[in-house]
C-alpha cells in the first residue's frame, strides 16, 4: 500500500453543500485564525447540488445580513404567488390559503438554484481563506487510537477496476482535524459508518427517505411568472396508494423548475418512480404550461422525511453531523436548506468556542444541546406528526390529520404524541401480491425515458474503475429480489443503473451500469434485503448539475 500524505486542519468538513459551507464560514467569522477545509466528492462547488429549490431566507440572513446586495443568485426571484393543488386524473382543486397552517406560507422566501447558492457561499468562504477541494470524495473514516474520529482520507486515483494501479495512479490524502464536521447529504456513506460505530440512532426513529427528481425547463415566455410556486398531490400516485407530490416553480431566465417527490415507503414494487413523475407532467394542468417548452436539465437525489423524532445523536468524539446527514428537512414546507444552514452554523460556533478552550477530538456536546433549543427545533416540532400521518392514514385522510396536527401545534394545543416510522425497505411487498402497473410510452416532448434523462444530467464517471455500488451477497438479487419482488431496483432507480438481462431465456443475470449514477442513493435506502452499498466512486464522478 502506497504511503498516503497527511495535511493537518482544525477542522475538516466533509461536503460542499449548504451545510458545510455555512459552518465552514461561521467558524471564520468566529475565529478567522481557524484553520478550515472542505471536500466536495463533486468535480466544482455545486455539480452535486440538487433541489427544488424555494428557499426560507432566516438562516441566510444570520449567515450574510447583506446577502441580497452582494450578488447572490438566490435574490433574483423572490416568490410572489403561491398555489397548492390536488389532481385528480384530469383535474385539479386549489387548497385555500386560509386553510393552510401559516407555517406553509411561502411570503418573503425566494425560488432559485440551490447549486448557485452553494457557488455564491462558496466564494465567500474562499475570501476568509477556507480551502476548498472539489472532486476530493472522502471515502475512509480515521480514527485514532482511543476511538475518537481523527479525520478522513480521500479515496485512491487511477485504480482499475480489478483492482491493479494505473500509470496515473496516486493514493489518497489524509487531512486530520481537532474535528471533523460531516455533511454529506441524505445517506452519506461516511455518516452510515459513525451511526453504527457511536450508535447515534439507538433513541430516534429509523429515517424515511422520499426520492425526488427534477427537471429544468425553458418554457414560453408568454406563460412565465416569476415567482410563482406550485405544489401539487394526489394524482397520480394515488392510483397506485403511493404518496408524494410535485412542485413546479417559476424562475429567473424564464425558466421553470419542476420535480416529483415518491415517498420510498411505498409498497407495491411495481410502482416506477421515475415514470410516475413522467405521467405527472401529462396532467393537463401541468402540460399546460410545458408545451412549446424545452427540457435543459435532469437529476435526482434522496431526500430525508423523517422529521424530528428522525433526528439521531449528533455528536461523537472528534466530530459531529449537520445538514441532512443529520437530517432537518421540514417535508410538509419542503425545504431543508435553511434548516441544513443553521445547523452547521451552530455546530461551528460550537467547535470555535472548543477549540479556544484548548479542546480537541472530544464530543463537543454543547452544538446538540444548542440545537435542541434553537428555531430548527421549534420548527420541526410542528410538523413532526405530518409525514407519518400520511404514511400511516393515506393521501386524503392523512392529508386532513396533517393540518389538523400542524394547527393544534401552531395553536400550541398540541396533543403529546410523537408518531414512528418503519424503515422504506421493509415496507416492499411481493410482486406476486400487486397488479403490474403499465405505464405508457414517453412522447418525447413533455415526457421522456430515463436514458435520455441522464444524459442531461451531464453524468460522467471513469469506465475502468472498481464499482461503486457494492452487493453484500452478489446472490441475492437475482435468487431473492427477482422472484420475490419482480426485481425492483431497475424500477426505483431514477438513472438506469440496474438491469436484468437474459431473463425470458430463463438465465436472469443482475446487470449494474455504475456509469449512470446520479449519486441519488435510492438504491441504498429501497433495496428490500439491504444488499446495495453505496460507496464514493473515484473523484470527481457523477453528475454535473448545471443551474440545479
Amino acid at each position: 500500500m502506497s504511503e498516503r500524505e497527511s495535511m493537518p486542519y482544525d477542522v475538516v468538513v466533509v461536503g460542499g453543500g449548504v451545510a458545510g459551507l455555512s459552518a465552514a464560514i461561521r467558524l471564520k467569522q468566529v475565529n478567522p485564525e481557524i484553520e478550515v477545509c472542505i471536500l466536495e466528492k463533486g468535480s466544482e462547488i455545486g455539480a452535486h447540488i440538487l433541489s427544488g429549490a424555494v428557499i426560507d431566507p432566516r438562516a441566510l440572513d444570520e449567515l450574510f445580513p447583506d446577502w441580497r446586495d452582494e450578488g447572490c443568485p438566490m435574490a433574483e426571484t423572490p416568490v410572489t404567488d403561491n398555489l397548492h393543488w390536488v389532481l385528480t386524473r384530469g383535474k385539479k382543486y386549489s387548497l385555500p390559503h386560509i386553510a393552510m397552517p401559516p407555517l406553509l406560507s411561502n411570503d418573503g422566501n425566494y425560488t432559485g438554484s440551490l447549486g448557485n447558492l452553494c457557488r455564491w457561499l462558496a466564494e465567500k468562504a474562499e475570501e476568509l481563506g477556507i480551502e476548498i477541494f472539489p472532486g476530493f470524495p472522502a471515502a475512509e473514516v480515521l480514527y485514532n487510537d482511543d476511538g475518537s474520529v481523527k479525520g478522513v482520507a480521500t479515496g485512491d486515483m487511477g485504480v482499475a477496476a480489478d483492482g491493479s494501479h494505473k500509470g496515473d495512479y496516486q493514493p489518497g490524502m489524509e487531512l486530520h482535524g481537532k474535528y471533523t464536521l460531516f455533511a454529506e447529504g441524505a445517506r452519506g456513506s461516511l455518516t452510515k459508518e459513525l451511526k453504527a460505530k457511536y450508535d447515534l440512532e439507538a433513541d430516534c426513529q429509523p429515517q424515511v427517505y422520499g426520492l425526488g427528481m427534477k427537471e429544468l425547463w425553458d418554457i414560453d415566455p408568454d406563460k412565465h411568472v416569476p415567482g410563482r410556486v406550485i405544489h401539487t398531490q394526489g394524482w397520480p400516485l394515488s392510483e397506485s396508494e403511493s404518496w408524494g407530490g410535485g412542485f413546479l416553480y417559476h424562475q429567473a431566465n424564464g425558466q421553470v423548475a419542476l420535480g416529483f417527490v415518491v415517498a420510498l415507503d411505498y409498497k407495491n414494487p411495481w410502482v416506477y418512480p421515475f415514470e410516475e413523475f413522467q405521467r405527472w407532467k401529462q396532467h393537463p394542468e401541468i402540460r399546460k404550461i410545458l408545451e412549446g417548452g424545452k427540457r435543459v436539465a435532469y437529476g435526482a437525489r434522496a431526500i430525508n422525511e423523517g422529521g424530528w423524532q428522525s433526528v439521531p445523536k449528533l455528536g461523537f468524539p472528534g466530530g459531529a453531523l449537520i445538514g441532512c446527514a443529520a437530517g432537518f428537512v421540514n417535508v410538509p414546507r419542503i425545504k431543508g436548506s435553511h434548516t441544513a444552514m443553521k445547523s452547521g452554523m451552530l455546530a461551528a460556533e460550537a467547535i470555535a468556542e472548543a477549540i479556544a478552550a484548548g479542546r480537541e477530538n472530544d464530543e463537543v456536546a454543547e452544538y446538540e444541546a444548542n440545537l435542541r433549543n434553537s428555531w430548527i427545533a421549534e420548527e420541526l416540532k410542528k410538523v413532526k406528526n405530518a409525514e407519518p400521518a400520511v404514511a400511516k392514514f393515506g393521501g386524503a385522510l392523512g392529508t386532513v390529520l396533517a393540518g389538523a396536527d400542524m394547527w393544534m401545534r401552531t395553536l400550541k394545543i398540541g396533543l403529546p404524541i410523537t408518531m414512528g416510522h418503519h424503515a422504506d425497505y421493509e415496507s416492499t411487498g411481493r410482486a406476486d401480491l400487486y397488479k403490474k402497473i403499465d405505464y405508457p410510452k414517453p412522447d418525447g416532448k413533455i415526457s421522456f425515458d430515463r436514458l435520455s434523462s441522464v444524459f442531461l444530467s451531464n453524468t460522467n464517471h471513469e469506465e475502468d474503475q472498481p464499482c461503486h455500488l457494492k452487493l453484500k451477497d452478489p446472490s441475492i438479487p437475482v435468487a431473492v429480489n427477482l422472484p420475490v419482488y419482480g426485481g425492483p431496483s431497475q424500477r426505483y432507480c431514477p438513472a438506469g443503473v440496474y438491469e436484468f438481462t437474459g431473463v425470458e431465456e430463463g438465465e436472469p443475470k443482475f446487470v449494474i451500469n455504475a456509469q449512470n449514477c446520479v449519486h441519488c442513493k435510492t438504491c441504498d435506502i429501497k433495496d428490500p434485503k439491504q444488499n446495495i452499498i453505496w460507496t464514493t466512486p473515484e473523484g470527481g464522478g457523477g453528475p454535473n448539475y448545471p443551474n440545479m
